[in-house]
């Protein structure tokens, strides 16, 4: 949820200032871009430096920098542009109280009425700070701004008192947002399925059968689900490509038949499912327990039909959105038409060998996209990761028809 944000880390001067070490790191490990803001009497609870180290960016705490007898200045405002979230934590009582009523007397405070994007605090202030009625009054200003508060927690304070008025710890407050953030996406609460990647067919411990394929496609396509709010379930057979999205659950898989099984295990629970892999057709009917030697003459290997995945889960569909891909080489409308029909699918993505770009083991794509009632979208060329948000589209459009 937070991969490629720009997040702004406003920091005031509040004991529990020491934890945003951690909640820089744990940003940052979500793929975030940070940004921080601190006001001067938050430096005395934790270093500048430190937090510049851990952000790797300059740490700003006045409007104004002098360095080397030349003086420059932080704009607030470029500031408050580039942030896709704004973060204050821990926020005082104090600095909340001029949220509310907008003064203006640091470069946080100003950095925060310069901000267009979504807003987040989270309080951090001793248990009658934060019963009293003029904090409860701030909190209900802010709300009133569309501002958004992470709650506090309970505990041991500052002061000794047992209470609220804990800040949340970093981990819960990267929870708070990236749930925040999927709440307005259009896939979030949908479970998808998407295979990708070759399958490899044993015909003895060191020797296969398998395909060109990367798996590059598929595994756009379950980022761009996850990005749009998606838990996936990502079956991919050998590749070397990763995942860095909590969203995305990747199970790792080697032969059509282990697909298969995998793809059944999970079917029942999603609501969306993309078979995007290029699954084997065939596997060798008998595999050797041992390395083959090479013997003179020519080697026969006889092959049996591997389970056909696409059309199983066609079969067993009921709630389910099912969009398959088929790579063709001739007469490629017609036969997409026919696995489409065949195969019971809600959608299929055509691509074609003849299409320049297209294919294995390239960084793009070209595709045409058909759905059940055979309406056709042809898209030009594009990278892998542009063709995985048109196909998006393309079935967002129809799921929430």
């Amino acid at each position: 949820m937070l991969s490629g944000k720009n997040i702004l880390l406003g920091i005031t001067g509040g004991i529990a200032a020491y934890k945003t070490t951690f909640l820089v790191r744990l940003l940052i490990k979500a793929g975030a871009k940070v940004k921080i803001v601190m006001t001067q009497s938050a430096s005395s609870f934790v270093s500048p430096l430190t937090l510049s180290t851990l952000s790797k960016n300059p740490v700003l705490t006045d409007f104004i920098n002098e360095e080397d007898g030349s003086l420059s200045w932080n704009n607030h405002v470029e500031l408050g542009l580039w942030a896709d979230i704004m973060l204050i934590a821990p926020a005082t009582a104090n600095t909340l109280s001029k949220m509310a009523h907008g003064t203006c007397d640091n470069l946080l405070l100003a950095t925060y009425l310069s901000a267009k994007c979504p807003v987040y605090y989270a309080p951090a202030m001793d248990l009658d700070m934060y019963k009293h009625p003029s904090t409860s009054a701030s909190f209900q200003k802010l709300d009133s701004f569309g501002n958004t508060m992470i709650p506090v927690e309970s505990g041991e304070l500052a002061s000794g008192l047992h209470g609220e008025g804990r800040m949340a710890e970093p981990e819960n407050i990267v929870e708070f947002i990236q749930k925040d953030v999927r709440k307005g996406l259009p896939l979030n609460g949908k479970k998808v399925l998407i295979t990708a990647g070759p399958t490899h067919e044993a015909i003895d411990p060191v020797r296969f059968l398998g395909n060109r394929s990367s798996g590059t496609m598929g595994f756009e396509l379950a980022k761009n689900a996850a990005s749009l709010g998606a838990e996936v379930i990502l079956v991919s057979g050998p590749t070397n490509l990763q995942v860095e999205n909590d969203l995305i659950k990747l199970l790792r898989v080697t032969s059509a038949q282990e697909m298969y099984d995998t793809c059944h295990q999970h079917y029942k629970d999603v609501d969306i499912a993309i078979c995007a892999a290029a699954v084997a057709d065939y596997r060798p009917k008998h595999v050797a327990k041992e390395k083959m030697k090479k013997k003179d003459g020519d080697l026969h290997i006889e092959l049996e039909r591997n389970p056909d995945i696409l059309f199983a889960l066609g079969e067993a569909k009921n709630k389910q959105f099912l969009v398959g891909f088929a790579l063709e080489t001739e007469n490629e409308l017609e036969n997409a038409k026919g696995k489409l029909q065949r195969k019971n699918l809600d959608a299929i993505v055509l691509n074609s060998l003849k299409d320049d770009g297209a294919g294995f083991g390239g960084n793009t794509n070209k595709i045409t996209f058909i759905d059940k009632n055979l309406d056709i979208k042809t898209f030009a060329l594009k990278t892998k990761p542009e063709v995985a948000l048109d196909i998006w589209k393309e079935i967002i459009s129809r799921i929430h028809a």
